[in-house]
């Protein structure tokens, strides 16, 4: 019995040996579940990480855009040279190289008019008449105050030589000589004063017949017969009469910009074309300018003389001037939309170092509609935007697309 025991005992013994082995199941599952707490930790960990770092990654992301979103992105040309020219095409005004008007110089009605509107005259040619029954009045008037002072003059001279052949004999006093002498004199001054009333009221009625006061065209006639003739100028109350025009030759004025004034010279040629005559020129000469840039429109006045025999250029007519320059003068021309106008005047945007806004200021040409010529203020290196913002300011960065597109502008 004790033998059996025993070996119970000892079997007992080697089996909790071995389940001591092997682990029970309560102490298996307490690993597991450490094991799953340990796994659901670094999950969590991993995807704390994800969700910081994917943040980080879009803030940096939204701010790197932001900051590209606030650099404007403009598109930039070079500037097209001009042809190397020899000659500047302007506008000009053709006038007559004598203009006047005319005036009636005394009052009356319009007795009769000889010439009419396109009539070419000669100097002295009889234009009208006047008829002034005052002025006759007061010169026949005049005349007869001047016979009376004649007779009265007459007879104080033969007083006088009287009183002084009495004065020999001693038959009169001293004093009644002087008095006759000095009658005389009075007298003698009373008829230069009426003659020279005559004088003038002769004058008066031949301003009644007007005549042209050099050969010309009679371009306005703004009376007719039966009218009241006022003398005077536009000054007063009166009009004109006719208006007359030298038109043998003509002058053309024509405004220079500034930087071709240097080349403006007497003698230099100028050829004038009209659009009544397509395919004509004719040829002008420069006579003089004016000296001086006027400080409003920065430019030369000149005059041009062009010689008209048949008449058939008209004055006031428009006309388009080519001066012949000396030496060539370099310019630019851009698009219309890439300029900037600011209260300093016309400026241009340009891109320094590729993304630098620099505002140059310009000095215009001539405008050819979609494209105006720069004559100052640019270099043929320069990248210009186009269609620049109201909102680009001196120094501001900016980036560049489409660089080629300059390079397609070039001749």
């Amino acid at each position: 019995m004790w033998v059996g025991s025993n070996r119970r005992n000892a079997a007992k013994t080697r089996g909790a040996e071995r389940l001591g082995r092997r682990g029970s199941p309560s102490s298996g599952s307490a690993i597991m579940r450490v094991v799953l707490f340990l796994l659901m930790l670094i999950v969590v960990a991993l995807a704390v990480i994800w969700g910081i770092s994917s943040r980080r990654r879009a803030n940096a992301q939204l701010a790197q855009e932001t900051q590209e979103l606030a650099v404007p992105v403009v598109a930039v040309i070079h500037p097209k040279l001009g042809a190397q020219q020899q000659e500047i095409v302007l506008p000009g005004d053709m006038q007559p190289f004598i203009d006047a008007p005319i005036y009636a110089r005394t009052n009356g009605y319009l007795k009769k008019w000889y010439v009419d509107i396109g009539a070419r005259v000669k100097a002295g040619q009889l234009l009208a008449e006047i008829d002034a029954p005052e002025v006759d009045q007061q010169l026949l008037q005049a005349r007869a105050d001047l016979a009376t002072a004649q007779v009265n003059l007459h007879l104080a001279e033969i007083t006088a030589t009287r009183y002084k052949d009495l004065l020999k004999t001693e038959s009169v006093a001293q004093q009644d000589v002087d008095n006759a002498i000095g009658n005389y004199d009075a007298r003698n001054t009373a008829v230069s004063s009426a003659q020279s009333n005559v004088k003038r009221l002769q004058e008066m009625q031949s301003f009644e017949k007007i005549y042209a006061p050099f050969d010309g065209v009679i371009t306005a006639r703004n009376t007719d017969i039966g009218a009241l003739i006022d003398s005077g100028s536009s000054g007063g109350t009166a009009r004109e009469l006719f208006h007359i025009a030298a038109v043998n030759q003509l002058r053309v004025y024509v405004n220079v910009p500034q930087i071709y004034s240097a080349h403006i010279r007497s003698g230099l040629r100028a050829d004038l074309l009209l659009n009544e005559f397509p395919g004509r020129k004719f040829e002008g000469t420069v006579v003089r300018n004016s000296g001086a840039i006027d400080s409003n429109t920065r430019t030369l006045l000149a005059e041009i003389d062009v010689n008209n025999p048949t008449g058939e250029l008209k004055p006031g007519a428009y006309v388009e001037v080519h001066l012949k320059l000396p030496s060539s003068v370099s310019t630019f021309t851009l698009p219309v939309n890439a300029t900037i106008f600011k209260s300093a005047g016309m400026q241009v945007a340009t891109v320094k170092n590729g993304k630098t806004i620099a505002l140059v200021p310009i000095t215009p040409g001539r405008d050819f509609g979609a494209e105006i010529e720069v004559l100052a203020g640019l270099n043929a290196g320069d990248s210009v935007v186009v269609n620049p913002p109201d909102s680009l300011s001196d120094g501001q960065e900016v980036k560049v697309s489409q660089p080629q597109a300059a390079a397609k502008r070039q001749p």
